[in-house]
């Protein structure tokens, strides 16, 4: 079904996804934890599909938060397996569709490997625009607002929004007009802290794996439907 012209007017420009669950539907399933992995690099790859149909231009994906280094390490390396596999199998597509890929986050934690694919698609992408995919890994909001804060004081006195705001690692990207968690857990887990200060939150208890495009356009239709008012009336 067409979508009006109004309609599409008021989707988000950002949407940022907490992506949960992964490891419970494996579970559930009885399947070994990386297969709900898997599953969730399936759903990525259908809500970047879905949203470049949308006209959206920025998805932002917290794939691996600072404190998921602390899973066990099988299953750290496992994800890294993952990541590798997504990356390489992703380029053409990305070249094909025009996408712009970047990550925020330490990845100096990451194997080379790792590092260097990355770093490759984030170079061959750079000069798409048609949407911008934004991967969050090894990422955590308080020490990315820590390290903007130790830049700015190097040279400011007297910090302001705009200071913080230029200095964190998303400078280039506008702030998070939608933010989406899946798996029924109804918190932030240090996830852009600064830059949602005023996004619409949506939580759902659906899994990550079982989002399918359904579920985000139920998403983003319960997002149409607000009126957003940015602390003021």
């Amino acid at each position: 079904m067409a979508l009006s012209q109004d309609y599409t007017k008021l989707l988000p420009k950002h949407v940022a996804f907490i992506m949960d669950g992964n490891r419970r539907w494996a579970k559930k399933k009885k399947l070994p934890v990386i297969e709900g992995h898997k599953m969730g690099s399936e759903i990525t790859k259908k809500i970047v599909a879905k949203s470049l149909k949308l006209g959206i231009k920025y998805l932002t994906f917290y794939s691996f938060s600072t404190e998921n280094w602390n899973r066990s390490r099988s299953e750290v390396l496992k994800l890294q397996k993952l990541l590798e596999f997504y990356l390489d199998s992703e380029i053409e597509n990305f070249k094909k569709k025009k996408i712009n890929f970047t990550f925020i986050g330490d990845i100096s934690r990451f194997s080379s490997v790792v590092r260097n694919k990355l770093i490759n698609l984030k170079n061959i992408t750079s000069d798409f625009s048609k949407l911008f995919f934004i991967l969050a890994l090894s990422y955590g909001s308080r020490d990315e607002i820590i390290e903007a804060v130790k830049k700015i004081t190097k040279n400011i006195k007297k910090i302001n929004e705009n200071d913080i705001s230029n200095n964190l690692m998303t400078s280039s990207f506008p702030d998070p007009d939608l933010v989406i968690r899946t798996s029924g857990e109804k918190r932030l887990s240090n996830f852009l802290l600064w830059q949602i200060a005023y996004s619409e939150l949506y939580f759902t208890k659906t899994l990550w794996p079982d989002f399918n495009v359904t579920r985000y356009s139920l998403a983003l239709k319960n997002y149409v439907s607000r009126k957003r008012r940015f602390g003021g009336d």
